[in-house]
């Protein structure tokens, strides 16, 4: 019999990825390829690893997350409506006329530490978090989500310097690694394998994991750091469109909206996925 706890996991994705695909349906915005695959990440640290507060989003020790792909972030902002951070219903209200809810996190919303969407800043933003804790003798931890397009922005690479050369072990960087981004395969725009091997070479614990597993991921980050004294890498194997089998490993699927008939069948399937887990 599978684990409640893991249960709970795999029906609350579903879940999320059931919001996320109606904001983008009836916003007629939204980038659904790289949200779905970053689902499981993002609900295992939400209702398991993180500790957080929605009733005292500023707490002092709260955890840190930083969402350095910013443009998926359809995933996010159903998580933080789902955790209490902001009421459900202005979900309704994503990408519309003076929404708080606009395409990339807004730390005007509750649960956001900071604004992001352009691509390599959230690494180097949470590795000055992460040092700040350890100046003031914090313990909280700090997790940021990368994109693997993303490691081709140079600011990466300081950050990850930084995050060594300072011993940042309360740092967990992610990399969400779908293999495609916004124009085609990511070997095929510009190349980054070996990647693990790059980021130990920057002086980081690095861990591989398959990012839609959540089993895998539980474990993987209960186990942080993964190195005293290193910052930890996850590099996380997704699925880029996961859950919705029309739009899984397609790059046409980076920013698009479902048709009527797109979003009742994505529907039909997570409503299928659900019933296997009840």
């Amino acid at each position: 019999m599978m684990n409640e706890e893991i249960s709970f996991l795999k029906r609350k994705a579903i879940d999320i990825r059931r919001d996320l695909i109606t904001m983008i349906y009836e916003a007629k915005t939204g980038h659904t390829g790289g949200s779905l695959s970053n689902t499981d990440i993002l609900t295992v640290l939400y209702y398991k690893i993180m500790n957080i507060d929605p009733a005292n989003p500023k707490w002092e020790n709260r955890d840190r997350y930083v969402q350095s792909k910013g443009h998926s972030v359809e995933s996010y902002w159903a998580i933080l409506a789902d955790k209490g951070f902001f009421p459900k219903e202005e979900l309704k209200t994503f990408s519309k006329f003076n929404s708080r809810l606009i395409g990339h996190p807004n730390n005007k919303v509750a649960g956001v530490e900071m604004n992001t969407g352009a691509l390599g800043h959230g690494l180097p933003i949470s590795v000055g978090m992460a040092l700040a804790a350890k100046l003031d003798g914090k313990s909280y931890k700090v997790y940021t989500l990368m994109g693997d397009g993303e490691q081709a922005e140079g600011s990466v690479w300081e950050g990850a310097m930084a995050a060594s050369q300072y011993e940042l072990d309360n740092l967990v960087a992610i990399i969400d690694r779908n293999r495609l981004q916004i124009t085609a395969g990511t070997e095929d725009v510009m190349g980054i394998e070996p990647l693990g091997d790059k980021w130990r070479s920057f002086g980081w614990e690095v861990v591989e994991v398959d990012g839609n597993d959540i089993e895998a991921l539980v474990e993987i980050f209960t186990n942080i750091p993964a190195k005293s004294g290193k910052p930890t890498m996850v590099i996380a194997n997704t699925v880029k469109g996961k859950g919705v089998s029309f739009s899984e490993n397609q790059v046409g699927w980076h920013h698009k909206v479902p048709t009527k008939e797109e979003f009742e069948l994505a529907m039909e399937e997570l409503s299928k996925q659900m019933e296997v887990l009840l």
